[in-house]
């Protein structure tokens, strides 16, 4: 496996076989449909490359791990290898929570001061919630949509579909199911329709005085 691992890892830093190198393998072998791995050989070093020229990709991908990556290894010290861990745990986890901030449900914990949560796989097919809000055993559920999607034709249709389905949502969990528009600008995105933000903190305090 260890070896595999380094052969493949290689092998996609210098994409020597990628379809400009190799052809479109997936592609001929449906062409070629063949009944045996002799016959796919076959097909492929008669139509495509020769095996020879494989075997000079290969020798190229031994150049590569033997030479390159070995003196890319070698200068490698222990302080670099302090410094990666470091930085992975605390600069890029925060760079990640910046990030996350600047997106629309992280706006939302932030202005809401509650947890936002992604929704299960089941309510996202099942109701047509993206994310959630857990007041006491209640839940309220969040959709969002890029701005201007209640222009798009296909979409309006979906809402008296979408409007059944929170309404089980409710049914069942007891919240409210809430649009929140989402629009792009340049220093990312924003809730194009902030006025939600009130009517979902009046459902937060409605569940928590039930």
């Amino acid at each position: 496996m260890p070896k595999e691992w380094i052969l493949n890892q290689a092998n996609m830093r210098w994409g020597l076989t990628k379809k400009s190198k190799v052809g479109p393998v997936s592609e001929l072998i449906r062409k070629c449909a063949p009944k045996s791995l002799n016959k796919w050989e076959e097909y492929y070093c008669r139509k495509v490359y020769s095996k020879e020229y494989l075997e000079q990709l290969g020798r190229k991908l031994y150049v590569k791990i033997t030479e390159v990556c070995q003196a890319e290894i070698e200068s490698i010290s222990e302080q670099d290898c302090i410094d990666f861990v470091i930085n992975l745990v605390i600069n890029r986890t925060f760079d990640g929570y910046q990030s996350e901030i600047q997106t629309i449900y992280g706006q939302l914990q932030e202005v809401l001061g509650v947890k936002v949560e992604p929704a299960p796989d089941e309510w996202d097919r099942g109701y047509n919630v993206d994310f959630f809000i857990k007041v006491k055993d209640k839940y309220i559920g969040l959709q969002i949509k890029p701005a201007g999607y209640a222009y798009i034709t296909q979409i309006i249709n979906e809402l008296e579909f979408q409007k059944k389905t929170h309404e089980k949502f409710t049914a069942h969990h007891g919240g409210k199911v809430f649009y929140v528009i989402s629009v792009k600008e340049e220093k990312g995105k924003v809730i194009y329709n902030p006025e939600v933000i009130e009517e979902i903190k009046k459902e937060i305090d409605r569940l928590k005085e039930e």
